[in-house]
């Protein structure tokens, strides 16, 4: 049995040490010794089994291709980073002027390259500041605005966001309270009109994103609402979700920040890391004075974003299209002629793989009713399980017995490391 000692001894051990850390890699040393004692290893391959059981990183998090053909995937990290957000981040994870004015030496904005460049793309905006995601941005909001007073949200947009977290919980919390209009399925304006008093804070419109109700149904749209409320009367506040900053031709229904604001609302509150492209973050925009006094409260503070997150939001902002948006423009026999070539490859190799039309989908709760047309491998449904295990890992889907790896969640780039890793699948 190799000593411990004489293991991590070693030159291309001890220079993974350096780079992962020597806890992590006495670990896996550890590990393959419990390997040699068992007599599934001979001790001589102690290195060589060692350096293949290390991660590419410190961290436990691993990258994966996402074939599920969902573009925004909450469980795999919602939108991918452009390399130029990558870059910005890694620039920015040493020490930064994220505070401090270099002309003056004083201390500075915190973030003005991100605002402006947000207030660049979205030119109805006043103002903005930024938070760590968009839940935060709601309780931020119905804390400062809401505290104490009376919330006027629709019955039908008091959902559910996501693994149990519900809006009227959330907004409960901060302290205010909250009025009900209309009912599940139908809201007029007399409801909001006849909801409001001295009492109420700011009236609510939440998007519902991830579901539609259908038939004898009402609402009332963000221009409509904001004319009865008066530009001096209550804050209409607009939960819009995705971040989509302007109207796309394939997502009819989703409304955008520009629209939004330009209709109207107040406020607009959404996520940085779905449609927009970028990192987790909760963005507000809209009129200056409201979001001064959002940025004045307490609760901003612990709501607040760190640099990386900043540096990447402007980058997504300021550079080439981020991948979800290259997604999402994906022309469809462009996805066919991918998929094809794949499956040439695979089929050389004896590999069961075909290429069929599918329907890939927006995901993190945007535009439920508009599936995109996309193009896919399928393979045996045996597939899946190790494909999911393997390095890197693939996350496909089953559908009618089979393994499909759809590919408009894929960048092109990614279509080697595909192939790669099915024939690797099928040679064990």
């Amino acid at each position: 049995m190799p000593r411990t000692d004489t293991l991590l001894a070693d030159e291309r051990l001890a220079a993974a040490g350096a780079r992962l850390g020597r806890g992590l890699v006495k670990d896996a040393v550890q590990a393959v010794q419990q390997r040699i004692r068992s007599g599934e290893l001979a001790p001589p391959d102690a290195v060589d089994a060692v350096l293949s059981v290390l991660p590419a990183t410190a961290s436990s998090l691993r990258p994966v291709l996402n074939a599920t053909g969902v573009l925004v995937h909450t469980n795999l990290g919602r939108s991918p980073l452009s390399e130029v957000a990558v870059e910005a981040m890694v620039a920015a994870a040493g020490t930064t002027d994220v505070e401090l004015d270099l002309l003056s030496g004083r201390r500075g904005p915190r973030g003005a390259g991100a605002i402006d460049a947000l207030l660049a793309a979205v030119p109805a905006a006043g103002a903005a500041i930024v938070v760590n995601n968009c839940a935060a941005a709601l309780a931020l909001v119905a804390t400062a605005l809401g505290q104490d007073r009376e919330l006027v949200i629709a019955r039908g947009e008091l959902v559910e966001i996501g693994d149990g977290f519900r809006i009227p919980e959330l907004l409960a919390a901060t302290g205010a309270r909250l009025r009900e209009v209309g009912t599940t399925n139908r809201v007029t304006l007399e409801d909001y009109r006849d909801a409001v008093h001295d009492e109420t804070g700011a009236v609510l419109k939440v998007h519902p994103s991830n579901f539609v109700v259908r038939g004898f149904t009402r609402s009332v749209p963000v221009h409509e609402l904001a004319g009865a409320l008066g530009p001096d009367g209550v804050p209409l506040v607009a939960d819009v979700g995705s971040g989509l900053l302007r109207p796309h031709p394939l997502l009819p229904d989703e409304p955008d920040l520009q629209s939004t604001l330009a209709a109207g609302a107040d406020l607009v509150l959404a996520s940085g890391d779905k449609l927009l492209g970028g990192p987790q973050a909760g963005l507000v925009l809209g009129r200056a004075d409201l979001v001064a006094r959002l940025r004045r409260h307490p609760l901003y503070r612990a709501l607040r974003v760190d640099k990386t997150t900043l540096a990447a939001l402007e980058a997504t902002l300021r550079g080439p299209l981020p991948p979800v948006q290259q997604m999402l423009a994906a022309d469809v026999e462009t996805l066919r002629e991918r998929a094809r070539a794949i499956v040439a490859r695979l089929g050389a190799a004896g590999v069961d793989a075909s290429v069929v039309d599918a329907e890939a989908r927006v995901g993190g709760g945007g535009a439920p009713e508009h599936p995109l047309p996309s193009a896919a491998v399928s393979l045996p449904a045996s597939f899946a399980e190790p494909l999911r295990q393997g390095e890197p890992p693939v996350v496909g889907y089953l559908d009618d017995g089979r393994t499909l790896l759809d590919l408009r969640s894929l960048p092109p780039s990614s279509d080697e490391a595909l192939a790669a890793a099915v024939l690797a699948v099928a040679a064990r």
